[in-house]
């Protein structure tokens, strides 16, 4: 019981620094969820180191569940979700992410890392990259099945190495010529999807693997979801309003060096 309320937390710390880092920066927190929750449930034995990751990814889709619905609200309060593209791409975000919940307990467990570290390593140049403001040509928005086809991929990606989708889906959208600030608020919206989607299929998948008696819903484990979701729920507004007093650019460069010494260590550990 002792450890079990020192994991949670842990837990609601990461939540504070998971929740703040969404706010400043806008993306997802399963990028710092995933390893730090990985080594958490190692160090508390709560699970073996097979099927950690899994447990932990899972675990950070659930969270984002919450995070994403706070900020798509707020990004459609302040109308920035482009709602005549949005069903196209939650459409396909939310089918890519279903079938990753029940695809990713058949990968095997290092495999999963080097996607996961790629796909951060990825994410990191993007950021460092996206300080940059080049002027780019406009590219028309392609048909509602094709940009959902697209989508697909990415939400099958972000489910399977637990991030809410901003990372991949901002990008993808703003190299369509859609403004950055619509973007950002289509992604938080797709992010629902995407860790509801997800957290089904992760649910699923791991029911006959897992117990509810020892705190688990399929592959989700509940104490850490809760120690997280109480502190970044309130702590990613606070994060957003720093962006006004914080050098940003450059937080994201020294952010992005941090994500690629968690993918090695992640690789190679």
């Amino acid at each position: 019981m002792h450890d079990l309320v020192i994991l949670i937390i842990s837990c609601a710390l990461l939540g504070c620094v998971v929740g703040f880092l969404a706010g400043l920066l806008g993306i997802g927190g399963g990028l710092i969820i995933v390893p730090v929750l990985s080594s958490l449930l190692v160090h508390f034995n709560v699970v073996a180191v097979d099927h950690v990751l899994v447990i932990a990814i899972a675990t950070s889709l659930a969270s984002i569940l919450f995070t994403s619905t706070s900020s798509a609200l707020a990004h459609h309060k302040n109308q920035n979700v482009p709602w005549e593209i949005a069903p196209w791409v939650m459409s396909g975000v939310g089918l890519g992410a279903l079938i990753s919940g029940f695809a990713a307990s058949l990968i095997p467990e290092q495999l999963l890392r080097i996607v996961f570290a790629v796909s951060v390593v990825f994410i990191a140049a993007r950021m460092v990259l996206s300080a940059r403001n080049k002027p780019v040509a406009v590219k028309p928005m392609p048909r509602g099945p094709i940009i959902g086809a697209i989508s697909a991929v990415m939400g099958g990606l972000s489910g399977l190495i637990g991030i809410g989708g901003g990372a991949l889906i901002v990008p993808l959208l703003h190299y369509f010529s859609v403004d950055i600030k619509k973007a950002i608020g289509c992604a938080a919206a797709c992010g629902i999807v995407i860790a509801l989607f997800g957290s089904v299929g992760y649910i699923s998948a791991g029911w006959q693997v897992t117990d509810l008696q020892h705190g688990f819903a399929g592959f989700v484990y509940l104490p850490a979801l809760l120690g997280i979701v109480i502190t970044s729920w309130f702590m990613a507004p606070i994060g957003a309003k720093a962006t006004h007093y914080l050098p940003v650019s450059t937080i994201k460069k020294v952010f992005a060096v941090l994500l690629v010494i968690i993918a090695l260590q992640m690789v190679f550990s």
